[in-house]
C-alpha cells in the first residue's frame, strides 16, 4: 500500500481514542458525515441561556493604551499640582515600567485639554474636546472609569483584553461568541476583523488576538484587509470557471469527509466549513465592500477617510454594513495610542482619526434600528500616568503605562445609555469606587448576548475553559438595562 495513503487513512490508536472522544465521529456513517456537515457549526447545545438583548458585538478596541486623563476621565483638580511629584501615598507600592523607573522625579501632568460636559441621564458627562462628536453622543454611551488591570506592557495587555489570558494561545472574545452562538448568516464568517493605522507609535499586533485557540478552527476571526481584495486568496484564479470551483470543493469535500470518517479529527469538519464559506464570500464579499449604495449624506456623516479602505472611517462603516448582515462579531483595531513622548503632538491626531467615524457609527446604528440590537465597545488594554514621562513643559507632555485605572464605553443592546460608572482618585491614579475587571467586562458582553459566563465552558486538555478564567467574575449589573 502506498505510503501517503497509509498516512491519511490508517486508524492508530490516538486517532481511534481522538474520534470517540468527539462523540464517536470516527465511526460515523456516510449520511451521518453529511447531516453533521450541513448543520450550523455553533456550539453547545442551550445557549443563549436566556432572553438576549444584543444580537451582534462591535469591538472597537483602541491599541495602545488611551490616556484617560485627556479623554474620559477629568481632573481639573490637578492643575494646582503641575509639575510637583506624585505623592508617595498615591503610587504606593506600584510597579513602573523600565521607561520611568529611572527618573528622578515624577511630575505631575494636568491635561492640557478643555473638557466639555454633555449632557446625558445623570446631567453630564465631561468629554475632552478632541472627542466633541463622541460627546455629543453621550446620552447613548455608558462610560466605565474604573477598569483597572494587572497587565503593565502592550503584549500581555491586549491578550488578556482579547482572550482573557496574558498569555497567547487561548480563544478570542469572538471566537468564544462564535463557538457558542453560531452564525446568523451563512455567506459571511461569524467573527471579523479590520485594522487601522494611527498616527502615534504602533504596537504590533498578531493573529493570536483574533484565534480559536483550542476551540474548532472555524470559530476564529478572518480578517479583512484594506486594498481591492479584502480577503486574501479570495478570488479565483485567472481561467476558472465558477462552476470549476464547485466541482473542485465537492471532491475536496469528499475526500475530507472520508478522512473525517476514518480518524475522527474535528479540524477536518472545520477545514470543509471553511472553503463553503470562502466560496460563498466569493459573492458577498464585494458586495459587502461597495459603498456605491450609500446615500452621500451617510458617507459624509463618517467624515472625509470614509472612501479610504483600511482607515478608521471606511471600517466603522464597514462595522455597520456588517451588523445589518448579522455578522455576530465585529472587530477593529486601531493602533496608534501609545504616547510616551508628546500626548500633545499625537493625541489629537490619533482622536482626528477616530472620532466622527465612531460617533457617526452610533447615529447610524440608532437610526437603522440597530443600536438596540447591536453592543458596541470602546476601549484599550490599560491607562495612562498622570506623571509625565520624560520632561515636562507647559506644551508638551508623555505618559507611561498604567494599568491601575483607565476609561471603555460601552453603548447599544443591554446597556443603560447615558450614564457612567466607577470614580477615580483625585490623581486618576487608584480606582476609589466601583473596580471593574477584564473578566467583568468579558461577563457583562457575554451576558448582553443572553450567556451566563459560567455556563460557556470547552473541554481541553482535562480541563473545562471558560473566557472569564477561574478567578471571581460577574456581569456589572448597574450598567445593565
Amino acid at each position: 500500500m502506498d505510503p501517503l495513503y497509509d498516512s491519511l487513512f490508517d486508524i492508530n490508536r490516538r486517532g481511534l481514542l481522538k474520534g470517540a472522544g468527539a462523540g464517536g465521529l470516527g465511526l460515523l456513517g456516510g449520511p451521518a458525515l453529511g447531516q453533521l456537515l450541513a448543520a450550523d457549526s455553533g456550539g453547545p447545545t442551550g445557549v443563549p441561556h436566556f432572553a438576549p438583548k444584543a444580537k451582534r458585538v462591535i469591538y472597537l478596541f483602541q491599541e495602545g493604551a488611551p490616556s484617560q486623563l485627556d479623554t474620559f476621565d477629568h481632573k481639573p483638580g490637578l492643575a494646582e499640582f503641575y509639575d510637583k511629584d506624585l505623592p508617595p501615598s498615591v503610587r504606593g507600592s506600584q510597579r513602573l515600567t523600565g521607561m520611568t523607573s529611572g527618573q528622578a522625579r515624577l511630575p505631575v501632568a494636568p491635561s492640557i485639554f478643555d473638557f466639555t460636559t454633555h449632557p446625558n441621564l445623570q446631567g453630564g458627562l465631561p468629554v475632552s474636546d478632541l472627542l466633541r462628536h463622541t460627546g455629543e453622543m453621550a446620552g447613548e454611551i455608558c462610560v466605565i472609569k474604573s477598569m483597572l488591570t494587572e497587565q503593565i506592557n502592550h503584549g500581555p495587555g491586549v491578550t488578556f483584553m482579547q482572550t482573557g489570558h496574558q498569555i497567547p494561545g487561548r480563544p478570542s472574545m469572538g471566537a468564544w461568541l462564535s463557538y457558542g452562538l453560531g452564525s446568523a448568516n451563512r455567506d459571511l464568517p461569524s467573527f471579523v476583523v479590520m485594522i487601522s493605522k494611527g498616527r502615534g507609535q504602533m504596537q504590533a499586533l498578531f493573529s493570536h488576538l483574533w484565534g480559536a485557540g483550542f476551540l474548532p478552527g472555524e470559530h476564529q476571526g478572518v480578517q479583512f484587509r484594506a486594498g481591492k481584495n479584502p480577503v486574501l486568496f479570495l478570488n479565483d484564479p485567472e481561467g476558472m470557471r465558477r462552476s470549476d470551483r464547485r466541482k473542485m470543493l465537492d471532491m475536496l469535500a469528499e475526500i475530507n469527509g472520508r478522512q473525517a470518517e476514518t480518524n475522527g479529527d474535528a479540524e477536518v469538519i472545520a477545514r470543509i466549513a471553511q472553503y463553503e464559506m470562502a466560496y460563498r464570500m466569493q459573492a458577498s464579499v464585494p458586495e459587502l465592500t461597495d459603498f456605491s449604495d450609500e446615500p452621500e449624506a451617510t458617507l459624509e456623516m463618517y467624515g472625509p477617510d470614509v472612501r479610504k479602505p483600511g482607515s478608521y472611517a471606511f471600517n466603522c462603516l464597514m462595522a455597520r454594513r456588517m451588523a445589518e448582515r448579522d455578522v455576530r462579531f465585529i472587530q477593529l483595531y486601531h493602533r496608534g495610542w501609545d504616547h510616551h513622548n508628546s500626548v500633545t503632538r499625537d493625541l489629537p491626531l490619533q482622536c482626528q482619526d477616530v472620532d466622527q467615524p465612531q460617533a457617526a457609527l452610533l447615529k447610524d446604528l440608532k437610526q437603522r434600528g440597530l443600536l438596540d440590537e447591536t453592543l458596541v465597545v470602546w476601549g484599550g488594554e490599560f491607562g495612562r500616568t498622570v506623571y509625565c514621562q520624560g520632561n515636562l513643559s507647559p506644551k508638551q507632555y508623555g505618559r507611561d503605562h498604567h494599568p491601575r485605572c483607565f476609561s471603555v464605553w460601552l453603548a447599544g443592546g443591554g446597556i443603560q445609555p447615558g450614564i457612567s460608572y466607577g470614580e477615580t482618585c483625585e490623581f486618576s491614579y487608584n480606582i476609589a469606587r466601583d473596580p471593574v475587571t477584564a473578566h467583568d467586562l468579558h461577563a457583562t458582553v457575554l451576558h448582553c448576548l443572553g450567556i451566563d459566563h459560567e455556563r460557556l465552558t470547552y473541554h481541553s486538555s482535562g480541563l473545562d475553559f471558560k473566557l472569564t478564567g477561574v478567578e471571581a467574575a460577574s456581569p456589572i449589573a448597574e450598567i445593565l438595562a
